[in-house]
């Protein structure tokens, strides 16, 4: 059965050792006498699952939004500079928008 790190992770110590009874792999050698964190990590390297997920923003051109948001904050220092209180508040929340939407389209 394949498992994610965050299945691993939401299971208890006593479920790891029994999934650990199963598996041939030096990592886990000693399994009974190991805490969940390193269980969990040894674990993860003997069934070949990565230790974290990898998120991708899909549906939206992340680069193209990066590009504007460092042409934002070339206009939020140069109204930091200019002390134009109104210009700066809607610049930082372009950058906040923009953040939030490559947020949201994480996969």
């Amino acid at each position: 059965m394949a498992f994610t790190y965050h299945e691993l992770k939401a299971k208890t110590i006593g479920e790891l050792r029994d999934i650990s009874k199963d598996v041939k792999h030096e990592a886990v050698q000693g399994y009974t006498q190991l805490n969940k964190e390193h269980l969990l990590v040894a674990l993860c390297t003997a069934l070949g699952v990565p230790l974290h997920d990898h998120h991708e923003a899909a549906g939206i051109d992340k680069a193209a939004i990066k590009a504007k948001m460092r042409a934002l904050k070339k206009d939020r220092a140069a109204a930091i500079e200019a002390g134009d209180h109104d210009k700066l508040k809607a610049v930082r929340r372009s950058i906040h928008h923009l953040n939030r939407q490559i947020k949201q389209h994480l996969v």
